[in-house]
C-alpha cells in the first residue's frame, strides 16, 4: 500500500451552510466506502488556508488514487491536488540504496 496525501479546495457553490461540511462529508465517505473500499483513511484534517482539507490514505497503487480524486471532485464540487508520501525511514533506506 501506498501513502498518499490530498488537499482539497470547496467550491462555494459545495456549501449551502455551515452544517453542509458534516453532511457532505458523510456523502463522500458512503461513496468511497461503496467504490473504493480499498481505500484506508489514515488521517483527515480541516485547515485554515488556501485549502479546505488535508486528508493521508492509503491506496493499494497510484490508480485507486487517482479514482479517489476523480470520486471526490466529481462527487463534491471541489478542486483536489494528490501526493505519494514515503515514510521518512524508507526515504532514507533508499538513499543508502544508491551508493
Amino acid at each position: 500500500m501506498g501513502t498518499f496525501v490530498m488537499l482539497t479546495w470547496l467550491s462555494p457553490e459545495a456549501l449551502s451552510n455551515p452544517t453542509s461540511f458534516a453532511e457532505l462529508n458523510a456523502k463522500v465517505e458512503e461513496h468511497v466506502r461503496q467504490n473504493l473500499p480499498e481505500v484506508k483513511w489514515v488521517a483527515n484534517y480541516a485547515i485554515m488556508g488556501a485549502c479546505d482539507y488535508l486528508d493521508i490514505f492509503e491506496a493499494p497503487d497510484v490508480e485507486t488514487a487517482q479514482k479517489l480524486s476523480v470520486l471526490i471532485r466529481s462527487f463534491g464540487h471541489a478542486t483536489t491536488q494528490t501526493w505519494v508520501a514515503n515514510p521518512w525511514d524508507r526515504f532514507v533506506q533508499m538513499t543508502q540504496e544508491l551508493r
